[in-house]
């Protein structure tokens, strides 16, 4: 008996998402990541690319992996993440705009900087405005965000970030959470050699955005974290590597309390 049509999206390319019938029957959406088509559609040695092309690789691949897990399409999520990567672009786009304001400029160049960020200061807000009411009136994203801000260090624009980009939380294994998230080690070996663990992949958007917040939650915020973190530096780890196995752990507790539904209780990681 045939499976379940699915129409597959390449979901992180949100000019060119392409969704492809696989099958003739009912049908249900799932979304994969656009990287994974193309480099299949390379390893076999389809190197041109165009609409056609790819369509048929899309199809391809579903057929190829079928069986593979794949995050179902949900609207609400797909409109939440566009405002949170709204939000960081105007973010990303002030700071490199302050950066350039601190360089001696003409007069005109100054004032035109100043409108430019006085006008991004009026649109960031109106964004956290946007994001803050489509969590509250989503009750899955408004209890996913209520947990992930009882954990100290985490406040409500890093669980905006965290339930955007991460909604295989409390359904995946930590393995594959620390991967979704590119924060999870992989070997580089071969033979008798053994080489440097690196992490790799992931969804480097939500790696960047919750950086700076796990670096207060291991230094000074969370307890938990920042006893771990003393643990690896005295171990003779690197203050980066430390930081990457903190986000790491963070990542893996909020995995356990969103599968649990339960809130911060520092008792429960303070020996993990």
């Amino acid at each position: 008996m045939w499976p379940k049509t699915r129409w597959i999206r390449a979901s992180a390319c949100c000019h060119s998402g392409r969704r492809v019938r696989t099958r003739p029957r009912d049908t249900a959406n799932w979304i994969v990541d656009p990287k994974r088509v193309r480099n299949f559609a390379q390893s076999a040695g389809r190197l041109a690319k165009n609409d056609v092309i790819d369509a048929e690789m899309i199809a391809w691949f579903a057929e190829t992996f079928s069986d593979a897990p794949s995050q179902a399409h949900d609207a609400a999520r797909e409109e939440l993440q566009m405002l949170v990567k709204a939000r960081l672009s105007l973010i990303d786009f002030r700071m490199r705009l302050v950066s350039q304001s601190e360089h001696a400029a003409p007069g005109l160049v100054q004032k035109a900087h100043a409108r430019i960020l006085r006008g991004l200061a009026s649109e960031i807000a109106k964004l956290e405005e946007a994001i803050s009411a489509k969590i509250k009136s989503t009750p899955d994203f408004a209890e996913r965000a209520e947990i992930i801000e009882s954990v100290p260090g985490l406040a409500e624009t890093s669980s905006a970030n965290i339930v955007a980009g991460m909604p295989e939380l409390g359904q995946v294994s930590d393995k594959i959470a620390a991967a979704l998230m590119g924060i999870a080690p992989y070997d580089d070996d071969s033979g008798r050699r053994r080489g440097e663990r690196h992490i790799k992949g992931g969804r480097r958007w939500v790696r960047n955005a919750i950086y700076m917040p796990c670096i207060g939650a291991a230094t000074q915020n969370n307890p938990v974290l920042k006893a771990y973190y003393q643990r690896l530096l005295a171990k003779g780890k690197s203050p980066k590597v430390a930081l990457i196995a903190c986000m790491r752990k963070l990542i893996v507790i909020l995995n356990t309390m969103i599968a649990r539904r339960q809130k911060w209780d520092p008792t429960r990681y303070a020996l993990s």
